[in-house]
């Protein structure tokens, strides 16, 4: 298990991946696995994560940057390609996608010593779903409290946010993985929102592990966009006209990382970082494994 994340403490490093496309073959499924797994060798990662990923365009009328294509099921591909990563797993599930039964036997299959859930809600009150996250939660509740569950965190959503912080805490989340973090005020503020209602409340934090992506494209800008995160005016002009955009978003990451670090140590927060790349570029993906490295030292 992610020590840090158990514990309740900071420190917790994550490497995340999404995985891939329906379409996808069992062979070049190996191939792909292979692939992070070279990548993972020598990075002293706590946990893979693994996304599920859903259409959201019920959430955002604007064209998709990049097209919705069905992926395969995490957990299908941690058991069928994954058998030589021998740490911990973090498996996304979102839960509208599947019916009580579905995520029952799901649940029934997890060795809790290995793997870890996070349940995603509705990408919006609109969006028709087979079980809701309150379902989700009470069924897991029920079948595997032994289980660890996190939760999804969005800076964005400003002071309310830390409410819905707590409601997934009294629910049995354990820990939160934050959306992509771009604007590190809005970080510190749900934090700091969070840390108070605690407080009000008598409850003990739980982590909250930052998520960090490089951005090496405007369509990756855009897309990042697309999807909710909030990148400062500053940061957009600054990475739409660098010769480099690649680089001077890894440094704005680092330059994230160490801001969000003083401030969670300073408030006593627990803490850790997620690396993934919302791009499949090779270029950026690589620079994310350079990123998860440069965070461990």
């Amino acid at each position: 298990m992610p020590e840090p994340i158990i514990a309740g403490e900071g420190g917790a490093l994550l490497f995340s991946i999404t995985p891939p496309k329906l379409s996808t073959t069992p062979e070049q499924a190996q191939d792909i696995a292979d692939a992070v797994l070279r990548r993972l060798d020598g990075l002293d990662v706590d946990a893979l994560v693994l996304y599920d990923i859903d259409d959201e365009s019920d959430r955002n009328a604007e064209e998709r940057p990049f097209p919705y294509l069905p992926t395969m099921d995490p957990a299908r591909f941690l058991a069928d390609h994954l058998g030589g990563w021998r740490r911990p797993a973090v498996v996304y599930r979102c839960v509208g996608k599947y019916d009580e039964e579905e995520l029952a036997g799901w649940l029934a299959e997890q060795p809790a010593d290995r793997v870890l859930g996070v349940f995603v809600g509705a990408s919006s009150g609109t969006k028709e779903v087979r079980t809701s996250l309150a379902a989700a939660q009470k069924l897991r509740a029920e079948a595997r409290p032994d289980l660890r569950l996190g939760g999804v965190a969005i800076p964005e959503r400003g002071v309310e946010e830390s409410q819905r912080m707590l409601r997934k805490q009294e629910a049995g989340c354990s820990f939160f993985i934050t959306q992509v973090v771009y604007d590190a005020s809005a970080a510190k503020s749900m934090v700091s929102d969070y840390l108070l209602a605690c407080r009000e409340r008598g409850a003990t934090p739980v982590p909250v592990v930052f998520t960090l992506s490089v951005c090496g494209s405007v369509k990756t800008l855009a897309f990042l966009e697309w999807l909710g995160v909030d990148v400062p005016r500053w940061m957009r002009n600054d990475l739409a006209h660098a010769p480099d955009p690649l680089a001077v978003s890894f440094d704005q990451c680092l330059a994230t990382a160490r801001e969000l670090a003083a401030f969670c140590e300073r408030l006593g927060a627990p803490y850790g970082f997620n690396v993934e790349s919302v791009s499949i570029r090779r270029t950026e993906i690589e620079a994310s494994v350079r990123l998860a490295k440069a965070l461990r030292h």
